[in-house]
């Protein structure tokens, strides 16, 4: 329906921009095949009214004539929908290229390979490569999961999503009826922010506990879409970025490097275990449980009984 609706504008837009003169709601449906099926007069008018709008809201200017025959007309000029021209400098070019070597996936790298193609012949500097990696360092996002190109283009058009999720301390998935807002990657792990609808919510969930397919529904969001939306500092805070206390764990040598890194004091206990000193804030404990046996917390005791109690909850599922 959305591919349907969108074929349908783009014609309309092309009639309208193609046009040398105004053309009447009769000419434009004789014109769009999409149009002629429309069924009743009514049933057209309100499609083409619709139409209308959303491409002048979208930002195409469409202006509105008496045509020859006394009928009402409808055109859009070249020169009122024409763009200004693309000017870059060297440092606009290079952070434009380096943006566009971060996407690895072939969906994505095409758009970006032609976006950047269309800048050059639109004067991008000639002596800046988007192609070559600019210095020591050249960034990449890596995207594994497969639902992440159904939530991008859900994301973007607007459509709740169906899912099986499976939290941290969870031995079976259940299904979230979520609205997407906002995809974001920290730490190397990709994540979902929007409307949790079961729970009336607002939910941040990680891709990679996302199981099976990403399903898509009808109908339009019922939370609003907040101007802002933090997923950093969110799951930050369920990650215990921003804490005031510490804990102490065992961690088994050789494992548990996202822990290291943020390790306050490390000190080598023998027998292949190292004690480590992190923040400890809200959420560690459902972080510390993704290691399994390679971490044991040995305080605060609260911590150490959150982590047993997630523990149990997976043995007992």
């Amino acid at each position: 329906m959305a591919i349907a609706k969108a074929e349908r504008l783009m014609n309309l837009a092309l009639c309208l921009l193609g046009t040398r003169r105004p053309l009447s709601k009769r000419e434009l449906r004789g014109s769009i095949e999409a149009y002629l099926e429309a069924g009743s007069d009514d049933s057209f008018n309100r499609m083409f009214e619709r139409d209308k709008d959303d491409l002048r809201e979208l930002g195409l200017v469409i202006e509105t004539v008496e045509n020859l025959d006394g009928d009402v007309g409808y055109q859009a000029r070249r020169d009122s929908n024409r763009l200004p021209p693309v000017t870059l400098d060297a440092e606009e070019a290079a952070a434009l290229g380096l943006a566009a070597k971060v996407w690895q996936q072939a969906r994505l790298a095409g758009a970006a390979s032609g976006a950047l193609q269309k800048l050059r012949a639109a004067g991008m500097p000639e002596d800046v490569d988007p192609y070559e990696p600019h210095g020591a360092l050249e960034p990449r996002i890596p995207v594994r999961e497969a639902s992440f190109e159904p939530l991008m283009l859900a994301c973007r058009d607007r459509r709740p999503v169906v899912f099986d999720y499976r939290k941290a301390n969870a031995a079976r998935p259940e299904q979230r009826q979520v609205e997407p807002w906002a995809l974001e990657c920290w730490r190397g792990h990709w994540y979902l922010a929007g409307w949790d609808r079961d729970r009336e919510a607002e939910r941040v969930f990680r891709l990679s506990r996302i199981t099976g397919k990403v399903r898509s529904r009808a109908g339009r969001f019922k939370a609003t879409v907040p101007d802002v939306v933090t997923v950093r500092e969110t799951v930050a805070s369920w990650a215990g970025e921003t804490a005031d206390r510490s804990a102490l764990i065992r961690l088994r040598a050789g494992a548990g490097y996202p822990l290291r890194s943020r390790a306050a004091a490390v000190r080598d206990l023998g027998d292949g275990w190292d004690e480590v000193e992190i923040p400890y804030g809200h959420g560690l404990d459902a972080w510390l449980v993704e290691f399994g046996p390679d971490v044991v917390v040995l305080e605060p005791a609260e911590l150490r009984a959150d982590v047993v109690d997630r523990l149990r909850a997976v043995a007992k599922g």
